[in-house]
């Protein structure tokens, strides 16, 4: 079955009959998983089992957002909550040597947790550059506000997740770090002019080697005064893809934030459009997953590709 232009999420610590069902008629690009998601290990192993199984595909894509600090889904299996990449940069900008090592045998610690369960990709590294307003619900997620920093962690965050076989999600691209909103809540606007940025904010994701990046909900007002970057063909298109370089699958950020003003499946649709290969939806409401995949369109030639591409790295 051709897959869907969709990454879903479901709604608890198993598959429901609806679930079950949604699969069996459709087959989403992958699922991303929640803390709704984790009782233990042994739950979450024998989750991601089914959902493989229904899919009949052992490399079917499975998403979490494990970053350390205040992004910790898998904290009933591990105590991740200390290890931010704020903790990290400060690490390594104390001792560039030893925060580089550290950093290292930590991601080699969390990719020994993660295809122990099944898990292949994991939605870090964070390429933001930090400000003194950068809003409190990305500040700690963010490595720095050094350039140099953020690129030289980033690199080695993805070579040693690709080295365990673990594929990372650059995020949130072209850049949320001069956001002074929340985003989940409301659109933030932003006033720099496209000289700043391509200097400041979008160098650090400046030929990221990452096989996947996700969009910022982020309105550029001197680039695109009417859609926010995850509607934008002008951003994606013209500056994600031409300036910025990113040549792997650009994923929305969840299409059922409020920063996104329209339905669900309008909010997907023109993200598709404006250039990302896949929609992400994380609320876990089995009835909008399947609004949403009798809407979606099958992913396209390229997306085809790069996830064949990405099959291959696997294991």
């Amino acid at each position: 079955m051709i897959k869907k232009a969709i990454i879903i999420s479901i709604a608890g610590y198993k598959l429901t009959k609806i679930e079950l069902n949604i699969f069996r008629k459709f087959t989403p690009w992958g699922v991303i998983l929640f803390k709704r998601n984790i009782k233990d290990f042994n739950q979450l192993k024998k989750l991601i089992f089914s959902i493989k199984k229904i899919t009949k595909d052992k490399k079917y894509p499975i998403m979490i957002d494990e970053e350390g600090g205040d992004v910790s889904r898998l904290s009933n299996i591990i105590n991740n909550r200390l290890f931010s990449q704020r903790y990290f940069g400060q690490i390594y900008e104390s001792n560039s040597k030893i925060g580089l090592n550290i950093y290292k045998l930590y991601i080699s610690k969390i990719c020994s947790v993660l295809n122990s369960l099944g898990i292949n990709i994991n939605t870090v590294p964070v390429l933001d550059k930090s400000y003194v307003f950068t809003n409190s619900f990305l500040k700690n997620r963010t490595y720095s506000s050094k350039i140099k920093t953020i690129q030289q962690l980033s690199k080695i965050c993805i070579n040693t997740y690709e080295k365990n076989k673990i594929s990372t999600v650059i995020k949130h691209i072209p850049g949320h770090g001069l956001a002074k909103l929340d985003s989940h809540k409301k659109l933030p606007i932003i006033n720099k002019n496209i000289n700043f940025l391509l200097k400041n904010d979008f160098k650090c994701f400046q030929n990221s080697k990452s096989f996947f990046a996700m969009t910022a909900h982020i309105l550029f007002k001197n680039i695109d005064s009417k859609n926010c970057a995850t509607h934008s063909k002008k951003i994606i298109k013209d500056l994600i893809r031409k300036k910025i370089k990113y040549r792997g699958i650009i994923i929305s950020d969840d299409i059922s934030m409020k920063s996104l003003k329209y339905g669900i499946v309008e909010n997907a649709l023109k993200a598709l459009k404006a250039g990302c290969n896949l929609a992400l939806y994380c609320s876990g409401s089995s009835k909008e997953s399947l609004k949403l995949l009798e809407n979606i369109p099958p992913i396209d030639e390229f997306t085809r590709k790069k996830t064949s591409e990405f099959y291959k790295f696997l294991r």
